[in-house]
This record gives C-alpha cells, sequence and structure tokens, in this order.
C-alpha cells in the first residue's frame, strides 16, 4: 500500500512526504528498512524515528515540526499514533493464501463451509457445523457438532471447540484453547459424599472481534449459556467457568481464573494471576491488578473513586488504601520492636 491510501483508509493527516510513498510493513525504529512505517509518542522515540532509515513515521501534530529536520521521511499526523501504527500493521498483514479444505481433513454430514474457508491437515469439523467465508482452521482442530463460526475467524492449531457453541465474526482463537467444555458442577450426597455432576448442558457464546490466548479454557453454562461479549481479550491460561458474562472489550491477562456465574463489566481491565469467586460482580472499567483477589458473591466497583483507581490485594480493594495499611502495619511492628528492645535492655 502507499502511504496515501493508508491515511484514507485509517484517518490522520499527511504532514510531509509524499502520498504515493510505498509502505510494505511496520517495525520499529531500530529495525525499520526504507519501505516501513514506526511511530513516536515522545522526543526520544523521534529522535530515533528521524535517525533510522524506515520510510514514514506516524506521531502526534504537535510534533510534527521535529520531522523538518529530515525531509526524506514521510509524517503522518494522529492524535493516536500508536493506534494508528497498530491498525496500519493489519491493513500491511499480508494474508495467508487460501488452501481449501486439506485431504487429510474430516467435515461432517450437512456441514456447511462458507467461500474461501481454509481447512488445515487432520481438522475434524462435526456435523450441521456451520463456517462463515475466510474463516481459517488450522491443524488439528476440532469442531463439535453444531458449531456455528462466523466470517473472517482464525482458529489456530489444536483448537478445540465443543457441541453448540457459537462464535462470532473475525474472532481469533490461538493454538490449544478449549472452548464449551463441561463446566465444574457438581452435587454432594450429604449421606455417601459422592459427588454427582450437576447437568452440563448449557452453551457459549464469543461475540464478534474477541481473541482468545494460547491454552485459554471457557466453559459452557449449566442450564442457560457463558457468553464474552463484543471485543474482549484474553491473555493466554485463563479460565472462565461456567455461567459467566463477561462485558465487551475487557482485557484479561494470563493465569486469572473466574468461578462461575460471576460478570465483568464492559472495559475492565484484569491483571496477571487474579483470582475470582464465584457470583461476583466486577464493574465497569474496574482495574483489578495482578495477584488481586475476590472474594464470593462480592461486588468490586469504582463508585466514589477516581477513574483509573486499581484495585489490588486479597480482598481487592484500592491500591492507596492497601499501601496505607501496610504502612501501619510496619509502623506497628517497628513500635513493637522498639518496646521488645527496651523491655530487654
Amino acid at each position: 500500500m502507499t502511504i496515501g491510501e493508508l491515511v484514507d483508509a485509517l484517518g490522520g493527516k499527511l504532514a510531509q512526504g509524499s502520498a504515493v510513498q510505498k509502505i510494505a510493513g511496520v517495525n520499529s525504529p531500530e529495525n525499520a528498512h526504507y519501505t516501513e512505517l514506526v511511530f513516536a509518542e515522545d522526543e526520544a522515540s523521534i529522535a530515533k524515528a528521524l535517525a533510522s532509515a524506515a520510510a514514514a513515521v506516524v506521531l502526534k501534530p504537535a510534533a510534527a515540526a521535529a520531522c523538518a529536520a529530515n525531509p526524506s521521511i514521510a509524517v503522518v499526523e494522529s492524535d493516536q499514533p500508536k493506534l494508528w501504527f497498530a491498525r496500519a500493521a493489519k491493513l500491511l498483514r499480508p494474508e495467508p493464501p487460501c488452501e481449501r479444505i486439506h485431504a487429510t481433513a474430516i467435515v461432517g454430514e450437512n456441514a456447511a463451509l462458507g467461500g474461501w474457508v481454509t481447512v488445515g491437515p487432520y481438522v475434524v469439523i462435526g456435523d450441521d457445523a456451520i463456517v462463515g467465508e475466510n474463516t481459517r482452521i488450522e491443524a488439528g482442530a476440532v469442531i463439535g457438532e453444531g458449531v456455528r463460526i462466523g466470517t473472517e475467524c482464525r482458529i489456530y492449531p489444536r483448537v478445540v471447540v465443543y457441541a453448540g457453541t457459537a462464535i462470532g465474526n473475525r474472532v481469533v482463537i490461538h493454538a490449544g484453547a478449549v472452548l464449551g467444555a463441561d463446566g465444574f458442577g457438581y452435587v454432594r450426597d450429604a449421606a455417601t459424599g459422592a459427588y454427582t455432576q450437576f447437568p452440563q448442558q448449557g452453551r457459549l457464546v464469543i461475540e464478534d472481534d474477541v481473541e482468545i490466548g494460547a491454552n485459554c479454557t471457557i466453559d459452557r453454562g449449566a442450564l442457560g449459556e457463558t457468553r464474552i461479549r463484543r471485543g474482549a481479550k484474553f491473555d493466554n491460561l485463563v479460565h472462565v467457568a461456567h455461567n459467566c458474562d463477561i462485558g465487551e472489550d475487557v482485557v484479561i491477562a494470563a493465569l486469572t481464573g473466574i468461578s462461575g456465574s460471576s460478570t465483568v463489566g464492559s472495559g475492565a481491565v484484569i491483571a496477571g494471576q487474579v483470582g475470582i469467586g464465584d457470583h461476583v460482580h466486577v464493574g465497569p472499567g474496574v482495574i483489578l491488578g495482578g495477584q488481586a483477589g475476590v472474594f464470593s458473591r462480592k461486588t468490586v466497583t469504582n463508585e466514589g473513586l477516581k477513574p483509573g483507581t486499581v484495585h489490588w490485594g486479597t480482598p481487592a480493594r484500592p491500591l492507596q488504601q492497601v499501601l496505607r495499611e501496610q504502612a501501619t502495619l510496619a509502623r506497628l511492628a517497628k513500635s513493637k520492636e522498639r518496646g521488645t528492645k527496651g523491655l530487654r535492655d
């Protein structure tokens, strides 16, 4: 693509350089070639961009004047340079070739595959499944009976999608993820202590533009549904239990576990190794710091707090409160030490 075509597609303003400048990809300033795009958001990164071999740089409007010292580099102005850069990277990324259906793949009866679908080696697609056009299913993936997959999805190797799961458009599911397995729900016999599985016959719904990291597991509903809403992004090794509802544009980092029947509001950010009990409600926009813990049936919200407040610790509470508590404990410990020393003296 040319830099002019990128501006037409993504907005912004070409403040310096030729609109017909060819752009083949994106890179860092240290590694950029003469056909690649870089971005800069501060004085240090602008200096690196200008010293690089890049063909173009995207930066904030107020910083454009600094690039006059290097007239050979094309300059795009954007209020959000990093976001513009990321969107440009998607447009510039070459599409993998459509390989159609590999000879070793197994496609069940009445399964419907849309146009330009790729099915890799040893993929199994169950009866009555539907796969939308331009979706790519890679080696060893298993798509269960009656699964619905939308358009332009990417299913990486060894993904397992259980029967009845519904997946929207432009969803990315990385290797080893398991979607729609039975939830961990059992009923204990008070007389014998034996456990019987509570019915796990609901479904899992994943809406548009969701990305699921490698080796994540998301359980289907017990009697209802588990739902992952539009635009949610999961890191690797995240577990979501049955009957959960994860809101739009939620971001969840690795090794987080969310217990059954919990809800997470739109725009929440959950850091790594967070543990969330059952029937918890995490409000919209809440930020849970790394290794935070939320006890069962509790609610965590931003009510009465400044935007961007981080909740941390177990039980999770505002970070400033945790720091005050730790400082108080430290003072008490020192005071006790001094008192004990005085008695010994």
